[in-house]
């Protein structure tokens, strides 16, 4: 990076944790539910990122416009509330990453689309996250991402200047908030990315493991 980091934020799913799992869990379940046969996660991890909108359209292929899409989005999200931390892990190498962030003494927090509905009882519930600094939801501020408005935020709360954070994320989105916000930008293509190029995001740089951005950053990872 070309001058002193004083925080890193990061997008949740797909960056932070898979939670691709409970998500598929509970979109399969209303299947089930109708008596329609179960599909394989495989099915749903691709559209993990899309929140709702990808699982149910996987279970059902339905879209927003569709009459029925709001009822079965708060079914889907009953079902997500019920699961959200049974299958979720966290991706390799992430915890040791928080931990060296951490003994630098830098803050961290996590900036998602996801409301705070979900992401603050997850958060909560997984020990990673006891060190974060601030946790930022989809409708924490006025405008989600690409909107620079919830890292502007992040920023504040952590009391650092958005040139001095990096925002790291999996999706399109991520990199033109990041953009937006003044921060510099890692594309993490770890988690649910599959075959996207991310090279045309505009990105400054590009992380295949979490551990990787100890090197962006000049340090190294704890033994």
């Amino acid at each position: 990076m070309a001058h002193e980091v004083k925080a890193v934020l990061f997008d949740l799913d797909g960056t932070l944790i898979d939670s691709a799992p409970d998500l598929g869990a509970a979109a399969d379940k209303m299947r089930t539910d109708r008596g329609l046969p179960s599909l394989p996660l495989d099915k749903y991890r691709p559209m993990a990122g899309a929140g709702a909108r990808g699982m149910l359209g996987v279970a059902f292929g339905i879209t927003p416009d569709d009459a029925d899409f709001a009822p079965l989005r708060e079914e889907f999200f009953r079902n997500y509330e019920a699961c959200m931390t049974q299958r979720t892990y966290v991706f390799d190498g992430v915890k040791q990453l928080i931990d060296c962030l951490v003994d630098q003494g830098l803050s961290w927090g996590v900036v998602t689309n996801k409301s705070m509905r979900f992401a603050a009882p997850l958060t909560r519930g997984m020990p990673l996250f006891a060190s974060a600094r601030t946790v930022i939801g989809g409708d924490s501020t006025p405008h989600a991402k690409p909107h620079p408005a919830p890292l502007l935020e992040a920023a504040r709360q952590l009391s650092v200047r958005p040139i001095d954070c990096v925002y790291v994320g999996d999706d399109l989105r991520d990199v033109q908030a990041g953009r937006a916000a003044g921060m510099a930008t890692v594309a993490a293509t770890y988690g649910y990315l599959g075959s996207v190029d991310v090279a045309q995001w505009g990105a400054d740089s590009h992380i295949a493991t979490p551990l990787a951005l100890l090197s962006l950053l000049k340090f190294r990872a704890l033994a």
